[in-house]
């Protein structure tokens, strides 16, 4: 969606109010007392009353928005802006744009967003050929500080982040020459190098009937117990740019995308920054039908 056709469809508090509705009531309202899915609408009141029980939910419950104050048109303002671009915006950025005083309430607003993103996607396996690398990502944090003994303002140190991709090995049989194709991406941010993590990793992001590609790691050594199969090869240069090439490209790419987008980034924040920069990858063919997706994404990933 481009910002013409946003501010014709979404000038008013109304109309993104009544635009929100509406994909409401495609995904479906469960009453949280007793579980019911059919309701009656109150629009004097702006909420779902349950016909079995009678208990109301509020338009804004059970998504993202709930028990926030900010407006539905303020809310559609800062999703039109994150999905409008690869790259993304920075909350100051976003606050300036907006208009907005106080950044607090910009800075929730979007991490929130940011949650709702990795939460879409939490919820679909990688299947097939999978990659699966790490790499490190510049952060400034506390906890790192005190562990290494860091001083003074800007101490940066480094996180270890689980970069995955579904990959497809093609390869030329009269020529020899392989190549491969990438459909979806997942990362996760390691708390530890031990095997232990890893495992479980690999068993919420990966379909038990997957091949898995790494290098030698210590770390991946019980991979084959929760897949198809693991292949792992010791670590080259050819290893990088042929195998495991997609997620190397998606290091160096979501790097980049940090370096000239934030000025720094925390590291109990730093997952919910990857969120974004995955769910906009994995829909980089979506075009103006981010928008969209993200405003569903809004609704059923609190």
């Amino acid at each position: 969606m481009n910002i013409f056709s946003f501010t014709t469809h979404f000038s008013s508090e109304e109309a993104c109010r009544e635009h929100f509705k509406s994909e409401r009531d495609k995904i479906g309202v469960v009453c949280h007392k007793c579980g019911h899915t059919k309701h009656y609408w109150i629009k004097s009141r702006w909420s779902y009353e349950c016909k079995n029980c009678r208990s109301r939910t509020s338009l804004r419950s059970g998504t993202i928005m709930q028990g926030s104050n900010l407006s539905f048109l303020i809310w559609y303002k800062t999703i039109f802006l994150l999905s409008a671009t690869k790259k993304g915006f920075s909350s100051k950025e976003i606050q300036k744009q907006l208009g907005m005083k106080r950044y607090e309430p910009v800075w929730a607003m979007v991490h929130k967003l940011r949650k709702a993103m990795g939460n879409r996607d939490a919820r679909y396996s990688l299947e097939g050929m999978i990659e699966m690398d790490e790499g490190y990502f510049t952060i400034e944090s506390s906890e790192i500080e005190k562990a290494n003994g860091g001083r003074g303002r800007g101490a940066a140190g480094k996180s270890n982040v689980a970069i995955m991709a579904e990959s497809t090995q093609l390869e030329d049989v009269e020529i020899g020459k392989k190549s491969s194709q990438c459909r979806y991406f997942k990362a996760k941010v390691l708390d530890s190098h031990e095997a232990g993590e890893i495992n479980e990793t690999i068993q919420e992001a990966f379909d038990e009937t997957s091949i898995v590609f790494t290098d030698d790691s210590t770390s991946y050594v019980d991979i084959s117990d929760y897949v198809e199969l693991h292949i792992s090869e010791k670590s080259s240069e050819e290893l990088t740019k042929e195998t495991l090439r997609w997620v190397h490209i998606t290091i160096s790419n979501a790097k980049r995308n940090f370096l000239g987008n934030y000025h720094k980034i925390k590291g109990k924040y730093l997952q919910l920054y990857l969120n974004e920069f995955v769910y906009k990858l994995n829909r980089r063919y979506f075009g103006e039908k981010l928008f969209d997706r993200l405003v569903i994404a809004s609704i059923t990933g609190l």
